[in-house]
């Protein structure tokens, strides 16, 4: 077992990351930052559903002449996330970002990546030292038959561990420390590893997962071991999804390790059946896309049919459960009458913003 209370303490604007502090659930942009009013309502979407960090790409100089705008007016604090051009970081901290996310297999230059340290040394920025499996990849392909037959977390830790030289040299250690692998396995090995070698809190993150339904799995087969071992101080789950979804995911993951304290509805539903009286999928979406003004965490369950619903209304605050032509409503499991399904969403919203006395 880890204890992320022996890693060290890193300051994000006005975030703590590592030693002891909460979790941080974070995602990323995918609209040009260099487009001032889709970057920041993008950022306003994701703040909105709870996410603490929002990371945004510069691949240009357009894209981080943007950020003097995007900035100041970013209601979390904003990371660049830098790859090949170490101008773009210099740019993003002057222009006042949280922290840049340095490619220990991209930006190599040694002087260059110094003048990166001095940079965020001087306006109080955090580095993320970010490899990934895609880079490291292209190394074993080319490599000497030494390395083509070591493992990937293996490279991907020794990666890191020369980078980090470049900074004990310039006594910097206001970093985190990243390692995105597209395999479950290689994922929690490469952590481990990096968690028994360096005290630099981890940010938690997995490559190239694919869709939601299939990024989710892998998401939490390979982060959820990660945190029940006591590992990771800031997170993302990627997926080729809306990146709403990820804040999403990333919370409830944590909601549900005990990891973060619940502060919105927690919303539960049948798998459906044969037995099931309408297309609760739908009303499932609707629902949860009706609840996000609520901020308190109630648990709401939205049931099918007359067989299981009942049980689960007792055990939620709030329940609707379907029967062949009417939605029964319960509150603490008490029956408060019968609805239309056309009008069910309405009554259950109605009920929990203006609860029973």
């Amino acid at each position: 077992m880890f204890l992320r209370e022996n890693t060290r303490s890193v300051r994000v604007g006005p975030l703590t990351i590592g030693h002891g502090s909460p979790i941080s659930v974070q995602s990323m942009t995918n609209v040009p930052t260099h487009d001032v009013s889709a970057c920041l309502a993008q950022i306003e979407r994701l703040a909105a559903v709870g996410a603490d960090l929002v990371r945004v790409a510069v691949p240009t100089a357009a894209d981080t002449a943007a950020l003097k705008e995007i900035v100041p007016a970013s209601p979390v604090p904003l990371i660049a996330d830098v790859h090949f051009h170490f101008d773009r970081a210099l740019e993003a901290i002057a222009a006042g970002v949280a922290k840049v996310r340095l490619n220990p297999g991209n930006i190599t230059d040694r002087p260059k990546v110094e003048r990166v340290i001095r940079a965020c040394r001087d306006h109080g920025t955090a580095i993320r030292v970010g490899v990934n499996s895609g880079s490291i990849r292209s190394r074993i392909g080319s490599a000497k038959t030494a390395d083509a037959h070591r493992s990937l977390p293996d490279l991907m830790v020794e990666k890191i561990s020369a980078y980090l030289d470049i900074f004990a040299a310039c006594d910097f250690d206001q970093i985190v420390l990243s390692a995105k692998c597209s395999d479950v396995s290689d994922t929690i090995a490469v952590y481990r590893t990096l968690a028994e070698r360096f005290d630099f809190p981890l940010h938690l993150g997995f490559t190239a997962a694919g869709p939601l339904e299939v990024g989710l799995i892998k998401n939490s087969l390979a982060l959820g071991p990660l945190l029940g071992l006591g590992l990771g101080d800031t997170l993302r789950i990627s997926l080729t999804a809306d990146p709403v979804q990820e804040v999403l995911a990333g919370k409830e993951i944590l909601y549900n390790l005990n990891l973060r304290k619940r502060t919105e509805p927690e919303l539960i539903s049948c798998p459906t059946c044969g037995r099931c009286h309408l297309d609760l999928l739908n009303v499932v979406r609707e629902a949860r896309l009706r609840l996000t003004h609520v901020h308190t965490p109630i648990r709401i369950a939205v049931m099918g049919c007359e067989v299981n619903g009942p049980g689960e209304a007792a055990e939620a605050d709030y329940a609707l459960c379907m029967g062949p032509k009417k939605a029964l409503l319960y509150c603490h499991g008490r029956l408060l009458g019968s609805y239309p399904f056309e009008s069910m969403l309405d009554e259950l919203l109605q009920l929990i913003d203006q609860p029973p006395a």
